[in-house]
């Protein structure tokens, strides 16, 4: 890694600052470096992140990387806080990176990603979020003990629209998406270079992205695709012969899935009855936020889906 990183040792569970980290070989055991606050520049500007290690990495190799993006307005602290990823990916022994949206230059300093027509700043300013993931993904991969054919993207709302933009642009970098609480706003075709798997989670109490579709009440008037539509469109593209197969239906959840599909791959949707435009599982994303879902669980659900793919 770079000097100039602000990096975080966790020493008998105190933080601590340190620059020159991330060594793939194992270090001190003094110095082992598990969380790091990093910075690259896209186009003449800095883009931020937050990457952590799990416990067993200076032991192991070949981790799976878990990319994580927050909810417009979010930033890479508060996803962790409230989707509770990082505590998932330390027990289950993989490394998740928080990036973070381009902040906007009002007073707020609102952070958004560009995944089409959504959302405010990054796509007026037309941000090339595609090309900071994807150089982020080489960089980590170059710094790390990666397996680069096992990286997933998830997202919560624009982050969750950022994924499916991902699906459609670099499908030679994600072996697997699964977004939340969102739908797909991508302005170009969707043109995947290989079937990518989807794991699509929602609420139908969700107001602000509704999953029938239509401008809801928290993406300034931005429409919103149906997730129907959108469905179609990625059972089209993975050419899955068994669509909307529906497995569970009960008071709590509707589960949907797509099956044999190219190369093995499948798309699943669970619908909860509860929640709203929160993280499943996890706690709300801000003070007013909206009180996820108990009747599934976001990170089991998509830890156990990714497990099933890489890259070829």
């Amino acid at each position: 890694m770079k000097n100039g990183l602000i990096c975080f040792l966790l020493i008998t569970g105190v933080a601590a600052l340190s620059s020159g980290c991330g060594k793939k070989e194992d270090d001190d055991p003094a110095e082992k470096i598990y969380r790091v606050e990093g910075s690259i520049s896209i186009d003449g500007q800095a883009r931020t992140y937050l990457l952590n290690l799990p416990p067993g990495y200076y032991e192991g190799a070949g981790f799976s990387l878990v990319i994580a993006m927050h909810g417009g307005g979010g930033s890479a602290t508060q996803f962790e806080t409230s989707s509770l990823l990082t505590q998932k990916a330390n027990a289950e022994n993989f490394i998740v990176v928080y990036p973070e949206g381009v902040k906007s230059t009002g007073a707020l300093g609102v952070r958004t990603w560009n995944a089409g027509t959504c959302c405010a700043f990054a796509v007026e300013n037309n941000i090339n979020d595609v090309k900071f993931i994807t150089t982020l993904i080489d960089k980590l991969v170059a710094d790390y003990k990666i397996n680069a054919k096992k990286v997933y993207a998830t997202g919560h709302s624009n982050g969750g629209m950022m994924s499916y933009r991902l699906a459609c642009e670099a499908s030679n970098k994600i072996a697997a998406i699964a977004p939340n609480g969102c739908t797909m706003v991508v302005t170009q075709p969707c043109n995947p270079a290989r079937a990518v798997p989807v794991l699509h989670m929602h609420s139908v109490l969700d107001e602000h992205i509704p999953y029938t579709g239509g401008t809801g009440n928290g993406i300034s008037g931005v429409y919103a695709p149906p997730l129907d539509s959108v469905f179609n469109v990625w059972s089209s593209k993975n050419t899955c012969t068994t669509t909307a197969q529906v497995v569970v239906n009960n008071s709590s959840y509707k589960f949907t899935r797509w099956t044999n599909c190219s190369n093995n791959t499948a798309i699943h949707y669970y619908l909860t009855q509860d929640g709203g435009h929160a993280w499943p599982g996890g706690l709300p994303g801000s003070a007013n936020g909206d009180t996820p879902s108990q009747a599934i669980n976001a990170n089991n659900l998509l830890w156990d889906f990714f497990k099933q793919y890489q890259l070829p």
